[in-house]
């Protein structure tokens, strides 16, 4: 029998790192052809990688699966206008090569993780090919629109609305990341169409590597790692931090590690406030994470108080608990709810400075024995929930309906 063909859609690909590369590659150790469309790499500088020209079209591989790249525009991490013409740019480059490649494939796989726009490209091969197209979502529209700063008035409300309906009307079905989104798709979706919880897995960490020094004193260590963008909520963090007793500042160091548009902000606010012991390491090998993960005590993970979020279950959490290390999760919704009904640390209101605050010193004090039942529980949610080739697997069989 002939192998099944597989067209993946997707603004992100190798050699930028999103889980998308890993589903590909496991889809195709399975036997199927899988091909991907994307644009030119740019992520996450907002320029275009090494060994890349911005051609408007072309064609290369990446461990056997061919890659179907449209140009993509630069610059976008300072300008608003440059990111919107980003997401318009694929959604019509895209959509032209979809049309003119896809009538090949059995299937169509959406990764939907930046703007809803990109999945075009993937929806009208069900409209003009009758293909199946699944969709795993990573981020609901209407409401990051707005989260993003964009007020929500009556003709934007109607125009958004109306396009994504549009877009989940020429899907087959659906894989959301977080439980909360389910809530917020069904609206716009017929009722005989399924939507399934499969969250992401945890980024492989090399378990071999050596422990970073962040300093040569006995201190315990809150690391952050990750985009640095407004969004983080990294100023709220970094304030109630700043506002420790003397006694416990002596005791502790807050590493951040990454980089992102909002980073000089956060280096300015630490300058003028003379905060101590606050330390930005730079953007880090993904491949090393795992030795300042190990080095750390307790891991952050955070985001702005916007309705969006709540139903967001950011990546670097299942990332944080196979590193097995706490959680001080600054977050509401979803992402708190994991890490208080498993019991994997520590959660405070993201717009509360004197709860962060709080949390921070329930941290400090917490004994080696809660250290260990917060490891423990991590183990076993990372062997069963969060499990790469159970989600993997299902999300083919979803994709085979």
């Amino acid at each position: 029998m002939k192998n099944k063909k597989i067209l993946i859609v997707t603004e992100y690909f190798y050699p930028e790192e999103f889980k998308i590369n890993e589903i590909a590659l496991g889809w195709k150790e399975k036997g199927y052809v899988v091909d991907v469309l994307t644009q030119n790499p740019t992520y996450p500088l907002g320029k275009l990688s090494n060994a890349y020209r911005n051609s408007w079209y072309s064609k290369d591989t990446y461990q056997g699966i061919n890659i179907y790249r449209v140009k993509a525009v630069t610059g976008y991490r300072e300008s608003i206008f440059k990111k919107l013409l980003k997401y318009f740019t694929f959604m019509f480059l895209g959509s032209m090569i979809s049309l003119r490649i896809g009538k090949r494939y059995d299937y169509i796989f959406g990764f939907d993780i930046g703007a809803l726009t990109g999945m075009v490209p993937a929806i009208l091969l069900k409209k003009f090919y009758d293909k199946n197209v699944t969709l795993w979502i990573q981020d609901v529209w209407p409401d990051s629109v707005y989260a993003y700063g964009f007020k929500k008035r009556k003709v934007l409300g109607y125009l958004l609305d109306g396009f994504v309906k549009f877009v989940y009307k020429n899907s087959s079905n659906f894989a959301v990341s977080g439980k909360g989104f389910i809530k917020r798709v069904k609206p716009y979706i017929q009722s005989n169409k399924e939507i399934k919880y499969l969250p992401n897995w945890a980024d492989e960490l090399n378990t071999d590597l050596v422990p970073f020094e962040f300093s040569k004193e006995n201190k315990i260590h809150f690391t952050f790692a990750g985009n640095i963008g407004k969004v983080q909520n990294l100023d709220n963090i970094i304030k109630a931090f700043g506002k420790l007793q003397s006694e416990y500042v002596q005791k502790v160091q807050l590493n951040i590690i990454g980089d992102g548009s909002h980073l000089q902000c956060l280096n300015d606010l630490v300058d003028t406030n003379s905060f101590k012991n606050i330390i930005f390491w730079g953007r880090k090998p993904r491949d090393e994470m795992y030795k300042y993960f190990s080095a750390s005590d307790f891991l952050i993970v955070s985001l702005v108080d916007k309705p969006i979020f709540s139903l967001t279950v950011p990546a670097k959490v299942q990332t944080y608990i196979a590193a097995k290390r706490p959680i001080i999760a600054i977050i509401n919704g979803d992402a708190a709810d994991i890490i208080k009904d498993n019991n994997l640390g520590y959660c405070a209101k993201p717009n509360s400075i004197s709860e962060i605050k709080k949390a921070f010193v329930k941290c400090i004090e917490t004994d080696e024995k809660e250290i260990k039942e917060f490891t423990k529980n991590s183990e076993n949610l990372t062997n069963t929930i969060f499990n790469k080739e159970n989600i993997i697997n299902s999300l083919l069989e979803l994709l085979e309906r």
